[in-house]
């Protein structure tokens, strides 16, 4: 991803943000490397310690108050200490008057001072989200992603598989297709995962054999959707013989993209074998687990019954002498 700049976010967020430019034009390919916006008011009031000059300051009512209320010299001195750390830029909300010290030194140090007129609370509402989504860890996969049940299912393994065929078919049984081959995932907060596909191959599947087919195209918008969180891993794998694979589910097999723990469910293949119901049993079993249903614990639980009661009869027939 190439570097957001301070122009960028002019040019992409300028008209929702309602930005004008006061004073340091010069500066306007400063980086921007953070996604926090915050109020600098504890370095006006002199305290730097802590203070971490990455993030994109707002002068809100508050902080332009404050330093209309001390005297030109405290004025001055506040102001040349904010500045002397390398800003990207300084916002002013609310469409207030700036004060001369702050354009002048942002115009000598080449650091622009950028106006909105939006309400301080407004302006960090739309301005987070943005820069949230900008900075957010990316990673791109070879993998197809459909919504089964509105679940989103990301099918992984070998190319040549099968991952393409399966969630043709799942289209075809009602189901959406989100992206194939090449899936674009962005992490949003702390544990969701959002898939999407290439922008150039978004409502294509390339099915070998046959080539390049339009599924919107041939099955209805309703077929396709543009983004899914990602809640369930499929492996695709080849059958074999002598791997030991997961019977019971009650141990719960998972895998971690960007750093986020998903569920993983691996089915190997063989001839014979109906993909498309068993994706849809996954899907409809997750669904069942995330209200609070786990079918293999619950059998466990009966087992464990089962055989608590047959050791108790068991106990008791020794015990009868009779």
């Amino acid at each position: 991803m190439a570097p957001l700049t301070v122009r960028d976010l002019l040019e992409r967020k300028g008209d929702s943000l309602r930005l004008e430019v006061l004073a340091g034009e010069e500066g306007l390919d400063r980086k921007v490397t953070v996604a926090d916006v915050s109020s600098p008011g504890l370095v006006l009031a002199g305290f730097t310690e802590r203070f971490s000059s990455e993030r994109l300051p707002a002068l809100g009512e508050t902080e332009i108050q404050y330093l209309k209320s001390l005297s030109a010299a405290e004025r001055k001195q506040a102001v040349e200490t904010f500045m002397s750390f390398d800003l990207p830029c300084v916002f002013v909300t609310k469409g207030q008057s700036v004060p001369r010290e702050l354009l002048k030194l942002g115009k000598e140090r080449g650091i622009p001072v950028i106006r909105s007129k939006l309400k301080t609370a407004e302006f960090y509402r739309r301005i987070s989200p943005y820069l949230t989504e900008v900075f957010a860890p990316r990673s791109t996969t070879h993998a197809s992603l459909a919504d089964v049940y509105g679940v989103g299912l990301l099918f992984v393994g070998r190319s040549g598989i099968g991952k393409s065929e399966c969630v043709l078919d799942l289209v075809e049984r009602g189901h959406r297709l989100v992206a194939d081959d090449v899936v674009h995932i962005t992490q949003r907060g702390t544990d969701v995962l959002i898939g999407v596909a290439d922008e150039q191959a978004y409502r294509f599947m390339e099915i070998r054999g046959v080539g390049l087919v339009d599924v919107m195209g041939l099955f209805g918008v309703h077929a396709v959707r543009q983004q899914k969180r990602i809640e369930v891993v499929v492996e695709l794998v080849d059958w074999d013989m002598e791997r030991d694979y997961d019977r019971t589910g009650v141990s719960g097999q998972t895998t971690k993209l960007l750093g986020v723990e998903l569920p993983l469910v691996v089915v190997p293949l063989n001839p014979g074998k109906n993909l498309t119901v068993i994706c849809e049993v996954v899907a409809m079993n997750h669904l069942l687990r995330y209200s609070g249903v786990d079918s293999a614990q619950q059998f466990n639980d009966r087992l464990i019954q089962r055989m608590a009661k047959q050791a108790e009869l068991r106990e008791y027939l020794s015990e009868d002498y009779e």
